[in-house]
């Protein structure tokens, strides 16, 4: 569900028309639902009110802060992966106890950092970032709680660069390993090994692999239970899938229905960690054709977003539904479909390839599904200023980013 729909073939944002936020705010513009932000959120939260988990947002969906204040507010936690996200996070004053810090690579300032704010703890994904975390708590004299990620090697059935919990991926600790860490854990003196942790991958549409993962865990804390291992947390992750094209994706009720029984036989504290699930369906990503280009061979729409404004067609193939702002009915008489293309001097930069798509110039097309890894994976390629963001909430329209100058481009730059 989403509030991204046409009215008398005019698409609008709640209540607001798309058309007249791009001609005020300019494009490539992202535009936001508050209301599909906050109901994905409360849809989660209302279908494992049974356990009451702690909700952490995974920030690196959608980092913007006034994305992280809505969420917070409403007692969202977040899942961090760097120094950058806990810096945001303390911006928007997230509890501390509400934060959860993941990634292979923390360095040994984002982890001091992160352990003088307090956080509630750190996933930790191997061996050596284990001793890290002890060596920096004794230094500073604190306590680390720590959550080891365990690595189920379970297929989640979905892009291989998001698949993170086969054993061939870089994600995670093997089971024995994870064994052998609680058994010598005296010699951790500075950490508090809280909880267990696993994330499978992104994008996930159908129940089985998560199951299939939880059982795995399950066993392995039945096994600690019995070796008299005080365990208090179960992080079961993120990856819950949405719809692009024609996927049919579990709805929260139905994941809850599926993962609840063997969560309460667990019975430990459960953290979720949903990112793409609130944030994906709630953006789109707006743009305005410069040329429609016909050849013999192909067909393209050339508009004025590209790879740098939104990288997943390029990076994963990935799926955007691309309509026109304004009678998205039409098809070209002709019946040619077109490439939707950018202006970066790539042969890979384009955001839908074969649509059937009836625009001229200065018209307005909307990629839908923009609001998870859009902006966040945005760059500066072709030396491009970054698009603009802004906020539909309580009809009201809310700049929340500041579209790029080129003076932005070069600030930080020293001519020798």
């Amino acid at each position: 569900m989403h509030y991204f729909n046409f009215k008398k073939n005019n698409l609008y944002c709640e209540d607001m028309k798309v058309e007249d936020l791009a001609k005020q705010y300019g494009t490539p513009l992202f535009i936001y639902s508050s209301r599909t932000i906050l109901e994905h959120f409360l849809k989660l939260e209302q279908a494992f009110k049974e356990i009451n988990p702690l909700i952490c947002y995974s920030v690196k969906a959608n980092s913007n802060l006034s994305f992280l204040k809505l969420l917070t507010s409403q007692g969202s936690g977040l899942d961090i992966v760097s120094g950058g996200e806990l810096y945001r996070a303390k911006k928007v004053k997230c509890p501390g106890n509400r934060i959860v810090y993941a990634s292979v690579g923390k360095t040994d300032i984002e982890i001091e950092e992160a352990l003088k704010y307090g956080i509630l703890m750190f996933n930790v994904e191997s061996v050596p970032e284990l001793k890290r975390i002890n060596t920096i708590a004794k230094r500073l004299n604190k306590q680390a709680a720590v959550a080891l990620r365990v690595n189920p090697d379970v297929a989640p059935k979905t892009h291989k660069y998001i698949t993170t919990g086969k054993k061939e991926n870089k994600f995670g600790i093997d089971m024995d390993t994870v064994k052998d860490i609680f058994q010598k854990s005296k010699k951790y003196s500075n950490l508090n090994l809280i909880g267990i942790h696993i994330h499978i991958g992104s994008q996930i549409i159908e129940s089985k692999p998560f199951v299939e993962a939880i059982q795995k865990i399950k066993i392995l804390i039945e096994d600690f239970k019995k070796q008299g291992v005080g365990l208090e947390y179960l992080n079961i992750g993120g990856g819950l899938g949405i719809t692009y094209d024609n996927e049919t994706p579990q709805t929260a009720i139905e994941f809850a229905d599926k993962v609840l029984p063997l969560l309460k036989q667990i019975s430990l504290k459960v953290i979720l960690e949903p990112g793409r699930f609130i944030a994906g369906n709630a953006g789109i990503l707006v743009s305005k054709v410069t040329y429609i280009k016909d050849t013999p061979q192909k067909n393209f729409v050339i508009v004025d977003a590209a790879m740098n404004d939104f990288a997943r067609p390029s990076l994963y193939s990935a799926y955007h539904k691309i309509v026109a702002i304004k009678n998205n009915k039409k098809k070209r008489k002709d019946g040619k479909k077109a490439d939707i293309v950018g202006a970066i001097c790539e042969s890979g930069d384009f955001l839908g390839k074969d649509r059937e798509l009836d625009v001229k110039e200065k018209d307005y097309i909307a990629v839908f599904g923009a609001g998870a890894y859009g902006f966040s994976m945005s760059s500066n390629y072709n030396s491009r200023p970054r698009a603009a963001e802004i906020l539909v909430k309580d009809k009201k329209i809310f700049l929340i980013r500041k579209r790029e100058t080129y003076h932005d481009l070069i600030k930080e730059e020293i001519i020798i």
